[in-house]
């Protein structure tokens, strides 16, 4: 029994510039950190040749070619394995429609989980650029590819696209004070909606050649979101949250809408200084950024809804139980 422990993340700047179609022309760089809400993924011997996969549904099939949980089926393919296993996903929150990059999460622990299984080492930048391979390539998902790599590697990180498609993954050498004071500060409330990203994330792709004003703004934030942490300014990012909102919001129309807008609102009228939904928008997560002495009155201001307590997590998908018989 094999298991791993892959993280979720929050992206803070200069999502819509991990696409392809964006930073093969002009480069790309985002700034995101990995949290302690994690997806685990477990993997076994079977004492017969069928695949069994569990997850929100149990499949029992006798080939790769039945798996119908897509992202499992092609990480199968991509590791050799072929029959005789069984593996299990399960979340510390709901996955479908988070916003918190639960998908290629669980595509980086299953590729890791397989690997550890074969008795292979994986680095994590082989991790984070084959599961891109899978869906981004293989099954072709209007996305971009930060959280494949957050996922993989943990951490604070400012990550850099170049125009000939390298990926470089900076650790953001911030002391311990700063990160519990983004802990403290970063709150993640769930809105209650779960939707489907793929629309929203469809169109944001189609409309880039006419944002590319915006999204150069978005990736200008994120070079100074980097620059303000590493100065030790950290309620800069409040503010600087609240300018990459409104850019967020003109990439495509679903990302936010009249109850994402109240629910926005009432949390800076409380005093946070800026925040958004997180992932492509339209529902999940809504973070806010409220200086400690404010805290309280954003609570209170979005008392409706459910807080998620969480912290940065430094590292990335890691096998965190390993027992061969």
């Amino acid at each position: 029994m094999i298991i791993v422990q892959a993280p979720l993340r929050v992206s803070l700047f200069g999502g819509g510039t991990d696409f392809r179609s964006y930073f093969l022309q002009e480069g790309g760089c985002v700034l995101s950190y990995a949290i302690d809400k994690c997806i685990f993924v477990t993997i076994k011997k079977r004492f017969d040749d069928k695949l069994r996969i569990g997850y929100t549904r149990t499949e029992m099939v006798d080939c790769v070619d039945e798996v119908q949980h897509e992202l499992i089926r092609e990480a199968l393919r991509k590791t050799g394995i072929q029959r005789g296993v069984e593996i299990t996903t399960m979340g510390d929150i709901p996955s479908a429609g988070s916003g918190l990059g639960s998908s290629s999460t669980v595509t980086v622990g299953a590729l890791h989980a397989m690997y550890a299984y074969l008795g292979e080492g994986v680095t994590a930048e082989r991790l984070g650029r084959e599961a891109c391979e899978i869906e981004i390539d293989t099954l072709h998902k209007p996305i971009g590819v930060q959280d494949q790599y957050i996922a993989a590697f943990g951490g604070l990180r400012f990550m850099e696209f170049t125009t000939s498609s390298d990926i470089h993954c900076e650790r953001v050498p911030v002391d311990e004070t700063q990160i519990r004071r983004l802990n403290e500060s970063l709150m993640l409330f769930y809105t209650g909606v779960a939707r489907k990203s793929e629309a929203i994330l469809a169109e944001q792709e189609s409309n880039i050649q006419d944002r590319l004003t915006v999204l150069r703004r978005l990736k200008a934030l994120a070079h100074t979101a980097r620059a303000e942490l590493l100065a030790g300014n950290v309620d800069a990012v409040g503010s600087l949250l609240h300018e990459a909102w409104e850019g967020k919001k003109q990439l495509a129309s679903g990302v936010t809408n009249g109850r994402i807008n109240a629910m926005y609102e009432a949390a800076r009228s409380a005093g946070a200084l800026g925040g958004k939904i997180s992932g492509a928008g339209g529902g999940g997560f809504l973070r806010a950024y409220a200086p400690l002495e404010r805290r309280e009155a954003v609570r209170e201001a979005l008392r409706d809804l459910r807080e998620l307590p969480y912290k940065l997590e430094a590292d990335g998908s890691k096998t965190i139980f390993n027992y061969k018989r």
